[in-house]
């Protein structure tokens, strides 16, 4: 089949040939095309696909299947990712700055080091993906679902979490401060460690949730639910109630 890659802003051919499918002919194609940025790839099929260290900055792979693709270290910034499914993707260090993830799947993704900088993942679905020192400040993930996902050490400055399920999710050694949680699940979730200064944890469900060793400073847990939480050393004069 003939194959066209086209520039989704300036409507410009970036890649061009013939191959079976479209995903075999990225394949080939990878080592010797410079970078593939801009390029218009809406639902492609791109199931199990190297695209590890790939210029992608730009590109649109809204509603792609990139489901056990590799996209470690590769350059996503900017990238429309809406509805895309990353199922199991490696996306290990990748840049996700400015990304648009709004009804992403990554399901037992592993973003462990990637960069998330005010990246949009409203309504994202991350249950059991690895983000451990990952960067998400400023991102949104409000109403997104976290459940049992690895967020340990991940920097979550001024991240949008409200509304998200985050139940069984380990936070340890997080920075959360002045991120906003309210309304967020965190039942049985791990946050001992994390520095939640300045954070909004108003109307947060944080029922049998370890919070030992927090720092909470000025953390809002006013309507907060902290039935059978851990709360081992923590000084909750220091948290707005």
């Amino acid at each position: 089949m003939k194959i066209k890659i086209k520039n989704r802003f300036s409507h410009e051919i970036v890649l061009k040939g013939e191959a079976e499918s479209l995903r075999r002919f990225l394949a080939q194609a990878k080592s010797s095309v410079p970078d593939l940025c801009g390029a218009n790839l809406p639902a492609a099929n791109l199931v199990g696909i190297d695209l590890a260290r790939m210029d992608l900055r730009g590109a649109n792979l809204s509603g792609a299947n990139l489901t056990n693709a590799d996209l470690t270290e590769a350059n996503l910034t900017g990238c429309n990712l809406t509805k895309a499914n990353l199922i199991c993707a490696k996306l290990i260090g990748a840049d996700l700055t400015d990304a648009n993830l709004t009804g992403a799947d990554l399901t037992m993704a592993v973003l462990e080091g990637a960069t998330l900088v005010n990246a949009d993942m409203y309504w994202t679905v991350l249950t059991g993906a690895r983000l451990k020192s990952a960067d998400l400040s400023q991102t949104n993930l409000s109403k997104s679902n976290l459940t049992v996902a690895d967020l340990s050490e991940a920097d979550c400055f001024w991240t949008d979490l409200s509304g998200a399920n985050l139940t069984m999710t380990k936070l340890m050694n997080a920075t959360l401060t002045v991120a906003n949680l309210s309304k967020a699940a965190l039942t049985k979730a791990d946050l001992s460690g994390a520095v939640l200064a300045g954070a909004d944890l108003s109307g947060a469900d944080l029922s049998d949730a370890i919070l030992t060793g927090a720092d909470i400073t000025e953390t809002n847990l006013i309507g907060a639910n902290l039935t059978g939480a851990g709360l081992l050393g923590l000084d909750l004069t220091k948290a707005k109630r």
